[in-house]
């Protein structure tokens, strides 16, 4: 069976909700505080709970924060293909959500912004997996060039699924130019496919990213509370999401993103496994913290009971 193997970083996330942000120099008390992994933990999760086996291909550190990490990603059935703790502790970030249920982060990176090609070799990839990369990776200086060597030697029949993340601001960086024509599925919201493109609308972004990519990739852009766009070849199809009330947007788009990797590695269409895609965000929205990705049968239920209404 396909497994996804996600390159990225799993770090810990330090969690609180606000009724707003402070002012710069200002103080506000939390409603609530708690750690909780995040990251690629988040992508990793949403496709073990339905139903795509998982490896994380990434580092851990020695400390607190790296026990957090592996407890979690055990707990979920994550296989830990590295399996040698890093001499330094796994990283965090402070993930505060306001009354709008938007989110801010400040992040601090520890053990998984370094990567070597010997960690990356130590798992076999195999015909039909799907490797995650994350555009975060691209930025740590003590991970990125092993990590597109690596991605670049893959097989072609390896499917490299791309989250450019918002931290990327333009397709002329070396290691994006040197990564683009291997991506196989782009996925991103709204605000980075524009940031990336430059492009007005998710209209004219998709009519500018195949322009980066191979003829072959398949992209997702999502749209918030109306859903994704999918866009292969000549084909283009905006995909509905479902109306819940939202509490915490946090975690929607990698619950998004797993989703949808999980329903490709099960042989569903782009838009069977984007619709399971936009019930598992909508869902994840509904509840508090990163890691809030329904499984297989929330997502089945929310389906049945929105399409037999």
């Amino acid at each position: 069976m396909p497994r996804m193997l996600h390159t990225g970083q799993v770090i810990i996330d330090l969690v609180m909700a606000v009724d707003k942000l402070p002012e710069a120099g200002g103080d506000v008390l939390a409603q609530s505080a708690s750690f909780e992994a995040g990251g690629g933990f988040n992508v990793m999760a949403a496709a073990q709970r339905n139903g795509l086996p998982v490896v994380y291909l990434g580092r851990h550190g020695s400390g607190r924060f790296g026990d957090l990490a592996r407890e979690a990603m055990n707990a979920e059935g994550i296989r830990i293909g590295i399996t040698d703790r890093a001499e330094r502790d796994t990283g965090l970030c402070v993930a505060i959500t306001d009354a709008s249920a938007e989110r801010s982060f400040v992040s601090y990176i520890g053990a998984e912004g370094e990567l070597s090609a010997e960690d990356l070799a130590s798992v076999a990839t195999e015909a039909g997996d799907y490797v995650y990369v994350s555009g975060y990776s691209l930025l740590h200086v003590g991970k990125a060039q092993a990590l597109v060597d690596w991605v670049l030697a893959l097989s072609d029949g390896v499917n490299v699924v791309f989250d450019p993340g918002p931290l990327v601001d333009s397709p002329d960086a070396p290691m994006m130019q040197a990564l683009l024509a291997r991506i196989d599925v782009w996925t991103s919201n709204a605000v980075e496919a524009l940031k990336f493109t430059g492009a007005p609308d998710i209209a004219q972004a998709l009519d500018c990213l195949p322009g980066y990519l191979s003829a072959k990739a398949l992209m997702v852009v999502r749209d918030g509370p109306a859903g994704c766009w999918i866009s292969h070849g000549t084909e283009r199809r905006h995909v509905p999401g479902f109306k819940v009330d939202a509490v915490d947007s946090n975690g929607a788009g990698d619950a998004h993103a797993g989703v949808f990797v999980a329903g490709l590695a099960q042989g569903l269409t782009a838009f069977e496994a984007a619709r399971r895609a936009n019930a598992a965000a909508a869902l994840a929205v509904t509840r508090w913290g990163p890691a809030t990705s329904p499984g297989a049968a929330e997502v089945d239920e929310l389906i049945r009971r929105t399409f037999s209404d």
